[in-house]
């Protein structure tokens, strides 16, 4: 067997995978184009002025008023996007003369996790008054006005964490005072059981695709795309990832409902205003799709994203309420039942994806120079075995 190249793949190879791991079509569409691309310049800081032309050309395609973009500075944070802040004087249609506060979140030359941003604008959109979401105005697709694929919505006002505390990475580590943590944790299940309730037939989400009732297709779709991913990226061979994916597939749960999942719903991707402790936007919602709501269950009560009460006996799920009691809230008011085997299988999953991310394509665009962040992807890379340790426990455990 020929070696492969896999910062220079050929067509030959990626049409190989895509044939081998089917998925969504845009999800086929942004990892196809990322592979086609891989062969090109890595990551070179972009002056402000060049994306400022390129926010300008993008605006300019959709409004026809005369605007002016001024204020542009780096936004700091997250592993993944550059975002871009800015002010926007332009006459908003149904409100008139504004200056609006804006971010621009844009790819890097490659991500730690390539997703979609026209998936990302329309889920953004369709939860507008629904649960607490920035504004978004529009999206650059393709990357025909800036160097890369982008959107561009409105600055939202609050804080990941109390401005007197500490935490980790992307919010890891974040201890909240008892009496925040009893304003918050209600909103927090009321916000996932209404994203799990939404309707989202009625919006545009013409980027997604539907799984059918009944079948393993939505488990099967998730599978593929982080075994191609894997594929495409990892250097090192790990066989534990093999019988992982392998165990996977054997224990494909059934879909019994489609809702929209958000993929990362956690303590550090909500903004809150400190005055009245109301959670003022949900984040980050690049991974997103309509799936199964065990998906967002799994992930949430991960003990990454929690920690022990102060009598150091009760763990809290996200830091904010046990989790017997979150789950016993959010049946309780989605008047839907959670399969703990079904939990257990996306913990499995959700590990699998992480350990991708972490050990392969944060590798590989570390090391070939693709993306921003690169001592903070590289510093991560160090979680990847201990999730690996943690999806054998979970596989044993089953």
């Amino acid at each position: 067997m020929l070696a492969i190249d896999k910062n220079r793949p050929s067509p030959a190879w990626i049409a190989a995978l895509r044939g081998q791991f089917p998925t969504e079509t845009e999800i086929d569409r942004v990892l196809t184009r990322r592979m086609q691309r891989r062969s090109g310049p890595g990551y070179s800081p972009l002056p402000l002025d060049v994306l400022v032309s390129g926010v300008e050309s993008l605006i300019c395609s959709e409004v026809r008023d005369a605007f002016k973009v001024s204020d542009a500075r780096w936004l700091s944070g997250g592993a993944s996007k550059l975002q871009m802040a800015f002010t926007l004087s332009w006459n908003r249609p149904g409100v008139g003369p504004e200056r609006t506060p804006m971010v621009l979140r844009m790819e890097p030359s490659e991500s730690i996790v390539e997703t979609s941003r026209l998936r990302e604008f329309q889920l953004i959109k369709a939860f507008q008054g629904v649960v607490p979401v920035p504004p978004v105005f529009w999206c650059d697709a393709n990357g025909e006005h800036l160097p890369y694929p982008a959107l561009i919505y409105g600055f939202a006002s609050g804080v990941t964490k109390p401005s007197a505390s500490v935490s980790g990475v992307s919010g890891l580590g974040t201890h909240l005072p008892p009496e925040l943590r009893k304003r918050l944790a209600p909103q927090f299940v009321d916000h996932l059981v209404k994203i799990h309730t939404f309707d989202f037939r009625r919006a545009d989400l013409s980027a997604f695709e539907i799984p059918s009732v009944g079948s393993t297709q939505c488990a099967e779709w998730g599978i593929n795309w982080w075994e191609r991913v894997w594929e495409e990226d990892h250097d090192e061979d790990i066989p534990l990832m093999r019988l992982c994916a392998g165990w996977l597939r054997r224990n494909m749960p059934t879909l019994d409902r489609p809702v929209v999942v958000h993929a990362d719903y956690r303590l550090g991707n909500f903004l809150f205003t400190e005055d009245d402790s109301r959670i003022s936007a949900w984040l980050d919602w690049e991974l997103g799709r309509v799936g199964d709501r065990h998906q967002d269950i799994a992930w949430t009560t991960s003990r990454a994203f929690g920690h022990l009460d102060e009598d150091g006996k009760t763990f809290l799920t996200c830091g904010l309420l046990p989790e017997n009691r979150f789950l016993e809230a959010y049946e309780e008011a989605s008047g839907l039942a959670v399969n703990p085997k079904t939990v257990h299988w996306y913990k499995v999953y959700n590990d699998y994806m992480m350990v991708t991310l972490l050990l392969a394509t944060g590798y590989r665009i570390a090391h070939g120079g693709k993306t921003h962040q690169d001592v903070l992807v590289t510093w991560l890379m160090g979680i990847g075995y201990m999730l690996l340790d943690e999806m054998r426990t979970l596989i044993e455990e089953a």
